[in-house]
């Protein structure tokens, strides 16, 4: 197999990936008031709680990044997985 076509195989599972966790917070937004639905919104948050201010007289810089792990997450990355495989 080409460089460039083993590169881009790497790609197209980072992007599937990508759309998998999308999805998957989406559909878990969705479903989080739904009562039979609601587990798929279980899940637990990463990061920084409250952003981190650097501040240099004339520049202030805001760091802060917040990862949210769900159930219907990991079916999406599940799922993306699975749909790459069968490219």
């Amino acid at each position: 197999m080409a460089k460039g076509a083993l590169a881009k195989n790497y790609w197209t599972l980072l992007i599937l990936i990508l759309a998998g966790v999308v999805l998957g917070g989406f559909i878990g937004q969705l479903t989080a008031d739904i009562p039979a639905l609601s587990w798929l919104n279980y899940g637990r948050t990463f990061g920084l709680s409250s952003p981190l201010v650097l501040d240099l007289g004339i520049l202030v810089l805001t760091f802060g990044l917040t990862i949210k792990i769900t159930i219907a997450g990991i079916i999406g990355i599940v799922l993306a997985i699975i749909i790459y495989r069968l490219i």
